[in-house]
């Protein structure tokens, strides 16, 4: 694509696709009750609070890049390893 902006269009309506599909296993997971729910809830939580912790960091380092296209492409990226992650570990199961 000759239009880097739709590029990122298309990651994060690709990451939109795939934390939807997250939050349907998830609630699978969690609607069955049990310990299996109470630790996916605490990691849910967990992964949450540190991803976001290490997007500040990234931000804060200069890491996400200088201009506003590479800092969301960097920041989409960065969401949608963390929940393409969730979402194979989920289907496992």
């Amino acid at each position: 694509m000759r239009n880097p902006w739709m590029r990122l269009t298309m990651d994060t309506w690709a990451l939109g696709v795939e934390a939807s599909s997250v939050i349907g296993l998830r609630t699978l997971k969690m609607a069955a009750g049990g310990a299996a729910a109470q630790a996916e809830a605490e990691l849910m939580v967990r992964e949450k609070i540190e991803s976001g912790l290490a997007l500040q960091a990234r931000a804060m380092t200069g890491g996400l890049g200088l201009t506003a296209h590479g800092a969301a492409a960097r920041t989409v990226a960065h969401y949608r390893r963390k929940v393409r992650a969730n979402r194979r570990r989920l289907s496992k199961i």
